[in-house]
C-alpha cells in the first residue's frame, strides 16, 4: 500500500505496491503522450514554410505545447489533490486525443499554435501518473519506482523526434498528429481497464488549492531549487533540439528529414541511464549527482559548438561529435529530472499532485522560453550562439548547486 500519509487522502490502491507491468504501463503511458510535446521540435522546418512562418517565428510552434503543457501543470494537475484520478487522466487524455485530430487540419499558424496549447495543457496527464505510480512504491523504493517510469517518460521525449520525422518524410507533418490521435484513444482505452483508482480525500476547494500553490513555492526551498535548476537545464535541451534539425540541415551534414530522425533517435541513448539517478538518490546522492549532471550538460554544449563549427570535408567526424553531444546532453537533462522530482515526490504526499504540477510547469516554462530563443539565436549568431545560451543556462544551474543548501 501506499505509505501512511498517502493511505489517510486517498483511497486504496488495488494493489499493495506497483508490480513489474503495472510499472511497464505507467512508463510506457507517459512515453506516449509526451511525444506530442516534444514532436514540433523537428517538424518546425515543414511546419513553417507550409502555413507561411517566419525563419524567425518558427520557435513559437515548439514553444506552443510546452507552454500550454506548463499551464496544464498550475490548473488543471492540481485537481488530482481534489477529483477521482483514473476519471481525471482519462478526460484529458480525450482531449488531448480531440486537440491532436484538429490539428492535423489546421489551415493556419493562428490555428496551429491555439490547438497545440490546447494539446500541451491535455498532456499535463503525464504529472497525474507519475504521483500515482509513486504513492504505490515500497518504503524506500520511491526513486527507483520514478526512475523506471522517467525512462519511459524520457525514451517518450527523445524518441518523439525521429518518430515525427519519419512519419513526416513518409506523408507529411499532418500525419503525425492524426496518427497521434488514434494512439491517445487507444491508451485512454486500455488505461480505463487497468488505472486503479485514487480519490483524494481532499476538504478544500479548487480556488484555494490553486492559491495554495503560491503557499507550496513559499514554504518549501527543495522545491525552489529543484524546479530552478530544472527549468534552466531543460531550456538548454530546448533549445538545442530545436535548433539542431536547422544546423543538420546545413553542410558539411546536409541531412534530410530522415537523417535528422535517425540522428535524434541516438540522442535517446541517454535515457537508459535514468533508473541509475534515481537510484542514486535512493542512497543519499541528490546534491553530488545534480552538480555532475550540470557538468555534463557544459561539456555537451561545448562539444556541440565544436562539432557545428566544422562548415566543409567529410561530414562524419562532426556528425560523431556532434552525436556525442545529444547522448551527454541527454544524460545530464534526464538526471536533473528524475532526481528533482524524486526530491519533490518526498516533501508532502497530501500535495503530490500540487507539487508535481509546480515543479514540471516551472521546468516547462523553461523549456518554452528555450524552444523561442532557438528561432532567436539562429537568426542572430547561427550555432555557435545557440551552444553559448546553452551553456550560459547550464552554468546557472551549476551556480545553483554551489549556493543551495543540502536536500
Amino acid at each position: 500500500m501506499p505509505d501512511t500519509n498517502d493511505g489517510q487522502l486517498c483511497e486504496r490502491l488495488s494493489a499493495s505496491t506497483i508490480s513489474g507491468p503495472q510499472t511497464l504501463l505507467f512508463a510506457a503511458s507517459t512515453g506516449i503522450i509526451v511525444t506530442n510535446l516534444f514532436a514540433p521540435q523537428t517538424l518546425v522546418g515543414l511546419i513553417g514554410p507550409s502555413l507561411g512562418a517566419s525563419a524567425a517565428s518558427v520557435g513559437l510552434v515548439a514553444m506552443a505545447t510546452l507552454l500550454g503543457y506548463a499551464a496544464g501543470l498550475f490548473f488543471l494537475v492540481p485537481m488530482a489533490d481534489l477529483a477521482e484520478n483514473r476519471a481525471l487522466i482519462l478526460r484529458m487524455l480525450l482531449t488531448a486525443a480531440l486537440a491532436a485530430g484538429v490539428a492535423a487540419f489546421a489551415p493556419t499558424i493562428a490555428s496551429l499554435l491555439i490547438v497545440l496549447f490546447v494539446l500541451g495543457a491535455a498532456c499535463s496527464a503525464i504529472q497525474i501518473l507519475v504521483p500515482i505510480a509513486a504513492s504505490m512504491a515500497p518504503p524506500g523504493e520511491a526513486g527507483r519506482v520514478i526512475g523506471d517510469v522517467m525512462s519511459g517518460l524520457m525514451i517518450g521525449i527523445l524518441l518523439a523526434r525521429p518518430l515525427a520525422s519519419l512519419v513526416a518524410d513518409a506523408w507529411g507533418w499532418r500525419a503525425f498528429y492524426g496518427l497521434s490521435a488514434g494512439a491517445l484513444v487507444l491508451l485512454a482505452g486500455v488505461l480505463a481497464f487497468t488505472l486503479p483508482r485514487r480519490r483524494p480525500e481532499a476538504k478544500s476547494t479548487y480556488g484555494a488549492l490553486i492559491a495554495s500553490l503560491f503557499g507550496l513555492l513559499r514554504d518549501e526551498p527543495v522545491l525552489r531549487r529543484r524546479a530552478l535548476t530544472a527549468a534552466l537545464v531543460m531550456a538548454a535541451f530546448s533549445l538545442f533540439w530545436t535548433a539542431v534539425a536547422l544546423r543538420l540541415a546545413a553542410p558539411p551534414f546536409s541531412l534530410g528529414q530522415r537523417g535528422i530522425a535517425l540522428f535524434a533517435l541516438v540522442g535517446a541513448g541517454g535515457a537508459v541511464v535514468t533508473p541509475l539517478f534515481g537510484r542514486a538518490g535512493d542512497q543519499g546522492w541528490t546534491r553530488s549527482a545534480t552538480i555532475f549532471c550540470h557538468l555534463v550538460l557544459i561539456g555537451a554544449m561545448a562539444l556541440a559548438a565544436w562539432a557545428g563549427a566544422f562548415q566543409s570535408g567529410a561530414s562524419w567526424q562532426p556528425l560523431v561529435l556532434m552525436g556525442a553531444s545529444a547522448v551527454l546532453l541527454d544524460i545530464g537533462v534526464t538526471g536533473d529530472q528524475t532526481l528533482g522530482r524524486r526530491a519533490v515526490n518526498l516533501l508532502q504526499p497530501q500535495a503530490r499532485g500540487r507539487l508535481n504540477g509546480l515543479f514540471v510547469g516551472i521546468f516547462f516554462i523553461g523549456g518554452a522560453i528555450g524552444s523561442l530563443l532557438a528561432g532567436v539565436a539562429w537568426s542572430w549568431g547561427g550555432w555557435p550562439a545557440v551552444c553559448a545560451i546553452g551553456a550560459a543556462f547550464g552554468l546557472v544551474a551549476l551556480l545553483v548547486d554551489w549556493t543551495g543548501g543540502p536536500e
